[in-house]
């Protein structure tokens, strides 16, 4: 008996499973319908981004010995790359902004890779700890009419703030005053 519970286990699962990838491709799309409705981009640029990072990060890691000893984190936005993260020596980060340079939709590169050692987990969580006080601290911009924080997107690393968005001049102001009051208070 245990061996017809078996077989028949095996046969309906993938139709039982089925709904869950279902679901878990549905999901995806909502969420990634519910960030344009918030973002200036467009669909079609928000998705373009997205590939181009995929692009990017496949080229760093398909070179073993670049992905192996470093860090590198790649974020874009608005077709622009930047680099951010830890890498051994300039060779390195060279050839890191040679692998993410030159793909087609890429308005321009971005390479604030430090040559350090790689950074510990509790450094990490210090910057993880201070791009949730600025994002937190975007909510108090109340004065202007339309500002929505979901809008700038941050990456901090080694406790450096890199701010993206499309956003008009007084909010870019209004944003960094944000992040600058934010990092002082946590000095």
């Amino acid at each position: 008996m245990t061996h017809f519970r078996k077989l028949l286990i095996l046969l309906c699962a993938p139709v039982l499973l089925s709904g869950c990838v279902a679901a878990v491709v549905g999901g995806a799309a909502v969420a990634t319908g519910a960030s344009v409705a918030h973002d200036r981009r467009d669909a079609s640029t928000v998705l373009n981004d997205r590939n181009l990072q995929l692009s990017v990060r496949n080229a760093i890691n398909s070179d073993k010995a670049l992905a192996s000893h470093n860090r590198i984190r790649v974020v874009v936005y608005n077709r622009v790359i930047l680099l951010v993260g830890e890498v051994a020596n300039e060779d390195a980060r060279e050839r890191a902004g040679e692998l993410a340079s030159g793909f087609i939709g890429a308005r321009r590169l971005v390479n604030q890779l430090d040559i350090m050692p790689a950074q510990g987990f509790w450094a990490r969580r210090g910057d993880n700890a201070l791009g949730a006080r600025i994002k937190t601290g975007l909510l108090d911009i109340t004065s202007l009419p339309g500002f929505d924080p979901s809008r700038v997107f941050m990456t901090v690393a080694h406790s450096k703030v890199y701010l993206m968005g499309l956003v008009t001049h007084t909010e870019a102001e209004a944003v960094i005053s944000n992040a600058r009051n934010t990092r002082s208070r946590q000095r």
